[in-house]
């Protein structure tokens, strides 16, 4: 049985905002987690605790760190752990946004900034691959585990080239596959946030 794609949005959507508000909650210490997937303790004490999430699957500015002045763009920002990660690297002259589809990690990713007196950091809400965000602005994308959740990967793409600088980078840390899964997995919708 083949999922549509507008039933796999809305179990993504369901799940993450399930996270947001506190509903679900993952069962492993997040900051174990983050250091598993490349973060530093130097990097996890830089950033607000409760932005943590324990749910990437990686670093991206692991290879590619935002610089200072940069603008940089974090796609599926969640509570906004890489965006502040970001806003470190890129310093008080550079800019960060991060754009996420739930609007409950967005309103929470903006009181976090809000609390903590940020000033180069926003958070918009929208789709990865309809990005609220105009032509060549950034200098870095990056995207910690959010692109394979995607229904329309190749749009994704094409955004992201819409809105980088000529000479601009990406640094995305994410899945895939390299093995099909078995069916039980493909058509349960809850499969896809997981």
């Amino acid at each position: 049985m083949k999922l549509e794609k507008e039933e796999i949005q809305k179990s993504v959507l369901d799940f993450y905002k399930d996270i947001a508000i506190g509903k679900e909650k993952v069962k492993k210490d997040v900051n174990d987690l983050a250091k598993s997937f490349g973060y530093s303790n130097e990097e996890l004490k830089s950033i607000p605790k409760e932005a943590n999430l324990g749910l990437g699957c990686g670093n991206p500015q692991e290879k590619s760190k935002a610089k200072e002045s940069e603008v940089v763009v974090d796609l599926g920002c969640g509570k906004g752990m890489d965006a502040f990660l970001a806003r470190k690297y890129c310093k008080e002259t550079g800019y960060v946004i991060g754009v996420d589809m739930t609007l409950d990690m967005i309103t929470v990713a903006r009181k976090i900034a809000k609390k903590k007196k940020y000033k180069n950091v926003e958070f918009r809400l929208g789709e990865i691959e309809h990005l609220p965000i105009a032509d060549n602005i950034a200098d870095l994308v990056i995207s910690n585990c959010v692109i394979n959740l995607s229904t329309d990967k190749k749009q994704v793409y094409k955004e992201i080239f819409r809105i980088l600088k000529p000479g601009g980078r990406i640094s995305i840390s994410d899945t895939s596959l390299y093995k099909h899964l078995p069916e039980s997995v493909i058509s349960d919708p809850k499969m896809y946030g997981t």
